[in-house]
């Protein structure tokens, strides 16, 4: 019986896992996924490890282990156990790695939260862990704030790859994309091989909806002659927001910038698809898997979706099939929230700042619970 998530892999998209966890490398988990399900890659971000360490079991031993070993803040020890994880997760992962030509097989890290409004300091997180995990194939996650922008093309100037996380604006993603290429250029023009240096995207796409279906129905209910319209934009708005965004991905890959670089060996900053669990019960579970399939990108998936999709998953190149006249529907559609006096721009900037707080709440929560692990294995 052939599996979905290998299935879509022949339509051009990698899926990746999001999520990490010790317990779910050390039982072998991870290889199995790699082996069976044609894993690709894995993201991770603050809230992902609050939940591994602060609710598990799984990091007792390597705190304690650090404790003992005179570590005695909650951060220094978090970050010893969260660069063991992603430096196994990319040993497991390597073999993925040379298969795919450098193309997969990648694990992500993310800089602080607590630095997504300070360039300079989050550069200088940046380049320390990623001498500090000394592999390959990690990409360090920078948020795509207007600070992460500038720090994005300084770290890829020297040769850094980056995963830039949190865009919800096609604005956004342009200005990644921009700072991915100057970076490169910056790079090459020290002599350097292009090739060497990966990026990705990440475009959130279920938070979209979830923001945007409220303030659609605020709107029906204000406008009842046009709320039939109005309705029928429910659920549709984050879709439609990728295919403009990936339509300007080929744009900008076909510009001669672009293209001079590619003469050099330079590799497309994929767009990848982030946040693609289904948060309202009445759409289908993969939804975001299902319309989001498509050439040189990577869906990044959380277990349930993941597991879901496994199951009963039926792979199409839904961004392939009939673009000309989805991205004119994608355009419509993003018409019509402007016509129903939803402001995309209001949506995206809240959804931005309120991704920077949860990421620094769930980071805030993390500490706390190592704190208290410490203090309990110090007093034993």
């Amino acid at each position: 019986m052939s599996n979905p998530l290998i299935e879509v892999q022949k339509y051009g998209q990698s899926i990746w896992y999001d999520n990490i966890r010790r317990g779910m490398i050390t039982s072998g988990d991870l290889q199995r996924m790699i082996d069976e399900d044609g894993l690709l890659g894995i993201t991770s971000n603050p809230a992902i490890f609050e939940k591994a360490i602060a609710e598990s079991g799984d990091y007792d031993p390597a705190i304690r282990a650090h404790v003992l070993q005179g570590v005695d803040s909650a951060m220094d020890i978090y970050e010893r156990v969260a660069i063991e994880d992603i430096q196994l997760a990319a040993d497991v992962l390597r073999p993925v790695y040379e298969k795919t030509g450098h193309r997969d097989g990648f694990v992500s890290f993310e800089v602080s939260p607590y630095l997504a409004d300070d360039t300079e300091k989050t550069v200088e997180y940046a380049r320390r862990v990623h001498a500090w995990l000394g592999r390959e194939n990690v990409l360090i996650k920078v948020p795509g704030t207007p600070e992460g922008m500038p720090a994005i093309a300084t770290l890829v100037g020297e040769g850094i790859s980056v995963n830039v996380t949190l865009l919800f604006s096609v604005d956004a993603y342009e200005a990644c994309a921009n700072a991915y290429i100057e970076g490169l250029e910056t790079w090459a023009g020290k002599g350097n091989d292009p090739s060497q240096v990966a990026s990705v995207a990440s475009f959130f796409i279920s938070r979209i909806d979830s923001l945007v279906d409220e303030k659609l129905e605020e709107a029906a209910a204000a406008n009842p002659a046009k709320k039939a319209d109005i309705e029928g934009l429910l659920g549709q708005i984050a879709v439609a927001n990728g295919l403009v965004a990936y339509d300007r991905y080929h744009q900008l890959i076909a510009s001669d910038r672009w293209q001079a670089l590619a003469a050099k060996g330079a590799r497309t900053q994929r767009v990848l698809w982030a946040s693609t669990s289904t948060k309202n019960e009445a759409y289908s579970k993969t939804k975001y898997v299902d319309e989001l399939i498509g050439e040189d990108t990577v869906n990044t998936i959380p277990g349930d979706t993941f597991n879901e999709y496994r199951a009963s998953g039926k792979p199409t190149p839904a961004l392939q099939q009939g673009w000309d006249a989805k991205l004119a529907e994608a355009r419509a559609k993003m018409a019509g929230l402007a016509d129903a006096g939803v402001s995309m721009e209001a949506c995206t900037d809240q959804l931005l700042e309120e991704g920077v707080t949860k990421f620094s709440e769930a980071f805030d929560t993390l500490l706390k619970a190592i704190e208290k692990k410490r203090n309990v294995l110090k007093a034993a």
